[in-house]
């Protein structure tokens, strides 16, 4: 099937942006681990500005969706992106975040069979199983690395305190995967009855929460005056930005990105297009994120990523697409000639 060009713009704009936001945040954790706060707040910020300008036309332009519902969705989404981000402070490498938010095909079927009564095919099944094995593969790989005394310690905890430190995270990253399944039903039983709105949503589920920041202000002003005396760098015309504040704008500006380009493949293209082009970005974003900033990955980290992907390639019906548009051919027009 053939699309516009600024579709394929957009996908080229999801490997592009979605994965220097990967290497910003990796940037940024990498130097403060415990960044998550100021980052979620950052990037909260940028997208309902924008949207406040452009989707809401500075406030005159009502909401399709009543309030009261975007409230609800707002407590979801808030939640599972302040959990998400924050449990990079508890030992969680972003390679294992990233392939661990990869199992949200596993937090989505539980919750559709047992909210929404869903059945799903025996492939289905089979993908989960491959995430699940998957994950739990390169968790245990991970886990080996916890406590390892060939690797530096954070200052202040011992391999006990760390070990115990990385298995709050792994709890924060499952509840945050079963909040995030649970968001996607509410939204899918409110566009049903709504219409879709994907712009208005992403503006009110981004500024709605700003006031909720308050409650982590002094953990965000700790991390802007620590940024603020980080090295400074010249990015021109005389004018210097410390170096952190630099990874910052990066990671906000790339987020931005990568969700305006997801947005226009969930409008103009089919989901199966969608999740084919997310799955291949994240999977590039590992690769990246290990060879770059040389994160422990072993043999067996690459079985467990394998089946990881390759299970959601499964459950997506991607792989029996692709075997259908090689392997199978239209039937041979008609031959038969009129006679005279």
């Amino acid at each position: 099937m053939a699309y516009s060009m600024h579709v394929y713009m957009a996908m080229a704009m999801v490997f592009i942006g979605c994965g220097a936001n990967v290497f910003f945040l990796e940037l940024i954790v990498s130097e403060y681990p415990g960044s998550g706060n100021i980052i979620t707040f950052a990037q909260f910020l940028l997208i309902a500005v924008e949207g406040f300008v452009f989707t809401s036309k500075f406030g005159t332009k009502r909401p399709v969706i009543p309030f009261k519902n975007y409230f609800i969705m707002v407590a979801f989404f808030f939640s599972t992106s302040v959990v998400n981000n924050y449990a990079l402070n508890f030992k969680i490498s972003v390679p294992l975040h990233t392939i661990f938010r990869s199992g949200s095909l596993i937090a989505n079927m539980a919750l559709g069979i047992i909210i929404l009564h869903k059945r799903y095919a025996p492939s289905k099944y089979m993908a989960i199983f491959m995430i699940s094995a998957g994950i739990c593969l390169c968790t245990l790989m991970s886990a080996k690395n916890i406590g390892n005394e060939d690797q530096p310690k954070t200052e202040g905890f011992d391999s006990t305190s760390d070990f115990m430190l990385w298995i709050i995270g792994l709890c924060m990253l499952t509840f945050a995967l079963f909040l995030s399944a649970r968001m996607g039903i509410f939204q899918e039983t409110l566009y049903k009855a709504h219409g879709k709105h994907p712009r208005e949503a992403l503006f009110y589920s981004h500024a709605l929460p700003l006031p909720g920041f308050l409650l982590m202000g002094r953990d965000i002003y700790h991390h802007a005056v620590m940024y603020s005396a980080t090295e400074p760098i010249v990015v021109g015309l005389g004018i210097a930005i410390p170096k952190m504040w630099l990874y910052l704008i990066g990671n906000m500006l790339t987020q931005y990105i990568c969700i305006r380009s997801v947005f226009i493949l969930t409008s103009e293209c089919p989901s199966l297009i969608t999740t084919l082009v997310v799955t291949l970005r994240k999977f590039i974003s590992l690769v990246a994120s290990i060879i770059f900033f040389q994160n422990p990955f072993t043999l067996w980290h690459w079985v467990g990523t394998t089946m990881v992907f390759g299970g959601t390639l499964l459950f997506t019906g991607v792989l029996h697409q692709l075997k259908d548009a090689i392997f199978v051919r239209p039937p041979p027009a008609s031959q038969d000639k009129k006679t005279d």
